[in-house]
């Protein structure tokens, strides 16, 4: 299929970007002293590697020094370590089928489980899965954590966030080959769902309008979801009960301005021990405190995905188009 036949060459001009390159993009704009704190007046976004077709849902695995990430339209998962650069780590990655019309058949959000089994949110195959197989040697062996609620498929899981052995995630309709009014959609509403390791599906959110990012607090009771809607470009905040309901929903930061005047929509996000927030945005990425101030910017010229800490948080890896970049963070 079309995804094999150009793996090759496109390994090979990833391949040309190596860590040792140098090569700088973008620039930190401070808003609030704050961000001293998090991010060195002289910390420098470095391109790691580039020539991917859109890069997304990055996870570090500390076991194996690397670093994982998504490139969806060409269904592959790239491994990224400090002595080799980026290389083709798993392919098919998101669909595992012999014919698809998605533009982004691929995996997208990854996340690893309590097991230390890497977890996929996959567009083509439409389901939560994990890998059936070891870090160290992988293959393309799914096994569905999560694929239908009420008996229907989902549109096309896209990124997730576990709490405890609960796995939260979002299905908007990205991975589907006609975004709206596909007949292959079986679910009318794009939700946020939670499933149970005994493999229970709920529902969690169904008003919003392109549930993206996910990621929980310190605290473990409360989330943000992004929305990736250009009208309603928002992240909102919410609060769980002791039954796992949702007691309290807010808005955290409203950007829908923003787009006007920058590429990029509320996308992936995750949040360090302090509830500091790494949203990826309009612009770039977005540093907000635990209560929605924004202490800057990772101003970035192409529209950004995502991104992902190392378990000390001393460094931020981020997916943007066609790059995969890191900053050295306090």
């Amino acid at each position: 299929m079309r995804t094999i036949i150009f793996t090759g060459l496109l390994s090979f001009l990833i391949m040309g970007c190596k860590p040792d390159s140098k090569k700088t993009i973008g620039s930190v704009e401070r808003l609030d002293v704050a961000l001293d704190n998090i991010i060195s007046t002289d910390a420098q976004i470095e391109i790691l590697a580039e020539g991917f077709v859109w890069s997304e849902g990055p996870v570090w695995v500390e076991a194996e020094s690397m670093l994982l990430f998504s490139d969806v339209p060409k269904n592959t998962i790239y491994k990224w370590t400090e002595d080799k650069g980026a290389e083709v780590y798993l392919t098919p990655s998101g669909f595992t089928g012999t014919e698809t019309t998605s533009r982004e058949p691929g995996s997208n959000g990854l996340l690893l489980d309590t097991n230390g089994r890497l977890v996929l949110c996959q567009h083509g195959n439409r389901q939560m899965a994990y890998m059936n197989a070891s870090l160290s040697n992988p293959k393309p062996e799914y096994i569905a954590l999560a694929d239908r609620y009420d008996g229907k498929k989902f549109n096309s899981p896209n990124d997730a966030a576990y709490r405890g052995k609960d796995l939260y995630f979002t299905d908007p309709p990205y991975g589907l080959p006609e975004r709206e009014n596909d007949p292959s959609k079986e679910i009318p509403f794009h939700g946020v769902y939670r499933a149970t390791s005994s493999g229970e599906v709920m529902l969690v959110i169904d008003s919003l309008t392109r549930p993206n990012g996910i990621a929980f607090f310190p605290d473990n009771s409360t989330f943000i979801v992004a929305n990736s809607d250009p009208g309603k470009a928002i992240w909102y905040r919410y609060s769980l009960g002791e039954n796992d309901s949702i007691i309290h929903s807010s808005i955290f930061y409203d950007a829908t301005e923003n787009t006007k005047t920058e590429s990029g929509l509320p996308d992936g996000l995750k949040i360090d021990m302090h509830g500091n927030v790494f949203a990826t945005g309009p612009g770039g990425v977005w540093i907000f405190s635990s209560n929605g101030k924004v202490l800057g910017k990772i101003k970035l010229p192409v529209p950004t995905a995502n991104c992902a800490l190392t378990p000390d948080e001393k460094t931020l890896y981020i997916t943007a188009d066609k790059y995969l970049l890191r900053v050295k963070l306090r």
